[in-house]
């Protein structure tokens, strides 16, 4: 027992130190990249920006900080002939890997149960800032049990969209309906399609039927039929995917109920279910990360090669 507990110790001091040196660069990296992007933001802005965007990026290389502390853990074991101790004492090497093995469980248990939640919150709330200084104006979208609703908006005013089904990549949307508004909230027109195709600054319907909603007048009567149409729209595929919500914008515990959500309304969740059990595997893959830098570290370190298996053990993981 208590050589496991001084094992943990030490796997967890290198994780540490890994992990916080590996933070403040990735921190330092994060400034000057944002200071590019935002040159007229006040520096209280921009390192908000990149305080926001640091859970995700430590979140990122977890892997690769449980591998170098994996490496250092086991390297400084053989060379201080810790681990010849270890085995004279009548323990395998193998059974001195339980304490870096559980640690792990333990923080890939953490990371996904608690640092996911904050990761996501941070991520969003990083992207939302970040449109928001750059002028870009974030398409409003709602995923319901009847089908999917879209806000588009100009100088002439707001646009509300509802179709019953939609592409996976958003791009083609089933049976849609658009009702303009006029600038003083007033409805203008009403317009139906069989399909709707989001292109360059235009949506492109096809068998379109359009009411115009002038008070007085009987919009049935007046109702237009057209074989296409083509509607001005600033939104693009990639703006409303970042509506939608990227699968690390939604928190690991909301993922089951989104998932069901948007199969239910007859979208493809696919790649959300894809986030949801890579998540879900998280703990186990850095566990599988520390049994694989220990098969290529665990040796003599004066043997030949030793910078080769850590630089092996590193690319393979």
């Amino acid at each position: 027992m208590i050589l496991h507990a001084y094992l943990a110790r030490r796997f967890v001091t290198n994780f540490a130190g890994v992990a916080l040196s590996l933070g403040v660069v990735l921190a330092l990296i994060e400034l000057i990249d944002k200071l590019g992007d935002f040159p007229d933001r006040p520096v209280g802005d921009v390192l908000g920006l990149v305080a926001l965007k640091m859970p995700w990026a430590n979140y990122e290389i977890l892997p690769l900080v449980v591998i170098l502390a994996s490496v250092a853990l086991f390297l400084r074991l053989a060379r201080s002939s810790e681990l010849v101790v270890v085995r004279a004492s009548g323990r395998s090497a193998l059974g001195g890997l339980m304490a870096p093995v559980a640690v792990t469980l333990v923080l890939g248990l953490l990371a996904v149960a608690v640092g996911n939640p904050i990761v996501a919150a941070t991520s969003k709330r990083d992207h939302d800032l970040s449109n928001r200084y750059r002028g870009i104006e974030t398409a409003a979208l709602a995923v319901a049990a009847e089908g999917l609703w879209l806000r588009q908006g100009d100088a002439d005013g707001q646009t509300v969209i509802f179709a019953e089904r939609a592409s996976a990549d958003l791009g083609t949307l089933h049976a849609p309906t658009f009702v303009e508004f006029a600038p003083d909230g007033a409805p203008a027109r009403r317009i139906s399609a069989a399909s709707a195709r989001l292109g360059a600054g235009a949506w492109h319907l096809e068998d379109v039927k359009i009411w115009t909603l002038d008070r007085g007048s009987n919009p049935e009567a007046e109702a237009q039929r057209m074989s296409a149409l083509e509607l001005p729209s600033d939104l693009t595929q990639d703006r409303i995917l970042d509506s939608f919500g990227r699968p690390r914008y939604i928190p690991v515990w909301d993922l089951p109920g989104f998932i069901a959500q948007l199969e239910a309304a007859g979208f493809s969740a696919r790649r959300y279910a894809v986030w949801f059990q890579s998540e879900l595997a998280r703990p186990v893959f850095l566990v599988a990360l520390v049994l694989m830098s220990a098969a290529f570290t665990i040796g003599h370190v004066r043997g030949a090669n030793v910078g080769l298996r850590v630089l092996t053990a590193v690319i393979v993981g």
